[in-house]
């Protein structure tokens, strides 16, 4: 199976490429928008595979949660290129695949979400236990016990590591967002014969505000 896969959900942003089990990579230059460095990722993977977006069995993008402005972009480009030769889409979840690059059995998968809060989501071999959520270091959710492997940089968030300390036996905060983890988990799936009818509903904003107001940021001030 060949299968595209595009991961702009956090810089930097990933391409992968999976051939027959063969993993071509690419990750976007620092300093560079995704706009201009995607496509020429997308033209090294298929040159160094050796072969054309004709040959594609399926395109699969991180569908967040995550950058809102990065989302859109991965989801947009990976329609325009399936629209173009009727190729199976698929929007695989963000924190899925950071779980699924862990190969642990119990993962919390955790991204900052700005504001000081973290995007949440609970894996016990791979599968998804709940909603993902966005969360204050406080009100983050706790498992019923331990044993877990928390990863991602919404551990370097202050209060986040303190709290899942009782439960977790392993920290992984390099683990970020990569194309490699959505090809993976889209190899299964496009193979099960699943696709995405509408990949931009598909989108997993969790919030709808990226920033405080200054009137709540005044609010927070008189209360510290």
């Amino acid at each position: 199976m060949k299968v595209l896969a595009i991961e702009t959900a956090a810089d930097p942003a990933t391409l992968a490429l999976w051939v027959g089990g063969a993993l071509f990579v690419r990750r976007s230059l620092e300093g560079h928008s995704n706009s201009s460095t995607l496509l020429p990722m997308l033209s090294d993977c298929l040159r160094d595979a050796e072969i054309g977006l004709d040959d594609l069995d399926g395109i699969a993008f991180g569908q967040g949660p995550g950058s809102f402005t990065g989302l859109r972009v991965a989801c947009g480009l990976a329609l325009g290129l399936s629209a173009a030769r009727a190729t199976p889409l698929l929007g695989v979840g963000t924190l899925d695949a950071m779980a699924c690059l862990t190969r642990s059995k119990r993962v919390l998968a955790l991204l900052d979400a700005r504001m000081g809060e973290v995007y949440a989501g609970f894996f016990v071999d791979g599968v998804r236990h709940g909603e993902i959520g966005v969360y204050s270091p406080e009100n983050l959710p706790l498992p019923s016990q331990g044993g877990w492997l928390a990863c991602g940089n919404g551990l370097n968030i202050p209060g986040v590591r303190e709290r899942l300390a009782p439960f977790v036996d392993a920290w992984r905060p390099e683990i970020a967002p990569h194309a490699e983890g959505i090809a993976r988990l889209a190899v299964a799936r496009f193979a099960a014969g699943e696709r995405a009818d509408h990949p931009e509903a598909s989108l997993l904003y969790v919030r709808d505000k990226v920033a405080k107001t200054l009137a709540e940021r005044e609010a927070e001030g008189r209360n510290s």
